[in-house]
């Protein structure tokens, strides 16, 4: 199933974790929240879920792989019209998560469709690596750059200048990417 990839502007908004406290995946998914300035609130035991827990969320995630509970969810999420991600059973909700890889204000989302979540990981982590200190300095001054632009030349009729004048700015630099395969994959077909 092809998801469409979105960001989505959480600030204020409340956001429900369903996973025990020492679910990795419910850690990593609060704490990304909690970055992305959502109002959090974790139900640590699933089994004491109630429905007034999740009915008044904008978004919830349920990290357990409890057919019965992501079948309830996706029912009150038909109902009282929250967005819902269910980890690894994609057929219950209406948001598949993305592995990011993060430097500074940059973003990089991956999807394999739930296919193949240990090459989401490598990419993750291979760019994730590559976006060093450097590239967040890089990235942060075009941002500045950016900024002292609009102040200087407002208005919409100089946008044409504004962004000439930043692609310029970003002209020269490059990325390289390449990929190793597993030797049982060269030459074979699929």
């Amino acid at each position: 199933m092809a998801f469409f990839p979105v960001s989505l502007n959480l600030r204020g908004r409340r956001c429900v974790v369903i996973g025990a406290r020492g679910d990795r995946e419910a850690i990593d998914k609060a704490a990304a929240l909690r970055e992305s300035g959502a109002d959090v609130h974790w139900i640590d035991n699933p089994a004491a879920l109630r429905d007034e827990d999740v009915t008044d969320a904008y978004f919830v995630i349920s990290t357990p792989q409890d057919e019965t509970l992501s079948t309830r969810l996706r029912a009150l999420a038909d109902q009282h019209k929250f967005l819902l991600c269910c980890i690894d059973q994609p057929k219950y909700g209406f948001v598949a998560m993305m592995a990011i890889a993060k430097a500074g204000p940059v973003r990089i989302a991956i999807a394999t469709s739930g296919l193949a979540p240990r090459v989401g990981k490598i990419l993750k982590q291979r760019l994730q690596a590559a976006m060093d200190e450097r590239f967040t300095r890089f990235v942060e001054r075009l941002g500045r750059m950016k900024l002292v632009m609009q102040r200087e030349k407002p208005g919409p009729e100089h946008a044409s200048e504004r962004r000439a004048a930043m692609i310029e700015a970003a002209d020269g630099f490059d990325a390289e990417i390449a990929f190793t395969y597993p030797p049982w994959f060269d030459g074979t077909r699929g």
